[in-house]
């Protein structure tokens, strides 16, 4: 198989396991801090990179220039970008979260052209932002109103997703010199650290250390907490690791929109909400801007290539 369709594969499945990990959180936030979700999430998640590790018997060294290289990266994405996520999702809801996210495409394409020179050409951008329109559209007809969104929220979960955006352009660098696995892990092992040391310092100031592992008794926290720290941490760690290996920043960051799309159907599953005919209107443009913003990139790719003579121009628009 190409590698460009196992980039739009992994890519679909990042979308998919990022649009039901809000529902997850809502649940895990029931029972437990966002720091100790967290650092629970992050245990479980270092737990079995720990033990894929073993098993496969693979080995992971990294010098100090090394993680100097990848400590932006891992700054980013787990630090920031889940820490706004958490933080914000208990001031708002996975809906409101969903349509303040849908602005990662437009930050990142601003990143990409002003750290990446990936330029979108004009079909692109119109398909970028058809697909944020199909996002708002969806919560629009949902009878969103803003004064229903909490400002402390809002502000969080966007700055979550200026952390995404920036996380996007920054791994399409560093994911070319570096294997997945070693990045995942590394990733993995500073989020575990992090968010650990955050909740038990939290917990020894509180005098409460003994209701850490609490929320464990709870069997909605337990299946929150492993596909959060297995599936919705590790696994899309990796596959966004992988497709932004492959494909520019821009076309990766669409997909979160797809997520969105997914946070909904996501709700009708858990929540059980109903679907109205503007889902599927909403639906149909979301996917019109994802498959026109990626087949768009393609033929400025086709493009550019037969037109730029530098070659280390070409590499980077690719």
């Amino acid at each position: 198989m190409p590698e460009n369709k196992k980039a739009y594969i992994a890519a679909i499945l990042y979308a998919f396991i990022i649009g039901f990990s809000f529902i997850f959180t809502k649940i895990s936030l029931m029972e437990a801090s966002p720091l100790d979700t967290l650092a629970h999430r992050f245990t479980m998640a270092f737990l079995i990179a720990i033990i894929f590790k073993l098993y496969r018997r693979t080995s992971v060294r990294m010098s100090a220039a090394d993680t100097l290289k990848i400590l932006p990266l891992v700054f980013l994405y787990p630090i920031l970008f889940f820490t706004f996520q958490v933080f914000g999702l208990v001031y708002t809801s996975s809906s409101e979260a969903g349509i303040i996210q849908a602005t990662i495409p437009i930050f990142t394409l601003l990143s990409a052209s002003l750290f990446l020179r990936e330029y979108a050409g004009k079909g692109q951008k119109i398909s970028l932002y058809f697909s944020v329109i199909g996002v708002i559209f969806i919560f629009v007809m949902n009878d969103l109103q803003l004064e229903a969104h909490s400002l402390k929220g809002t502000i969080l979960i966007l700055l979550s997703s200026i952390a995404a955006a920036l996380y996007n352009v920054v791994a399409r660098k560093v994911t070319k010199q570096y294997s997945l696995f070693t990045l995942t892990y590394v990733m993995t092992f500073f989020g575990f650290v992090t968010f650990n040391s955050m909740a038990i310092i939290n917990h020894i100031i509180n005098q409460s250390i003994r209701s850490f592992l609490l929320p464990f008794t709870s069997s909605g926290f337990l299946i929150s907490i492993v596909y959060l720290g297995v599936l919705s941490s590790l696994l899309t760690a990796f596959l966004s690791n992988y497709a932004l290996s492959i494909l520019p920043a821009s076309k990766m960051s669409v997909f979160s929109n797809l997520a969105t799309l997914i946070t909904i159907i996501a709700g009708v599953i858990f929540l059980h909400e109903s679907i109205h005919y503007y889902h599927v209107i909403g639906a149909m443009i979301i996917l019109a801007g994802v498959i026109g913003t990626n087949y768009f990139g393609g033929i400025q790719s086709k493009h550019i290539s037969k037109t730029i003579a530098d070659p280390l121009l070409k590499r980077e628009v690719k």
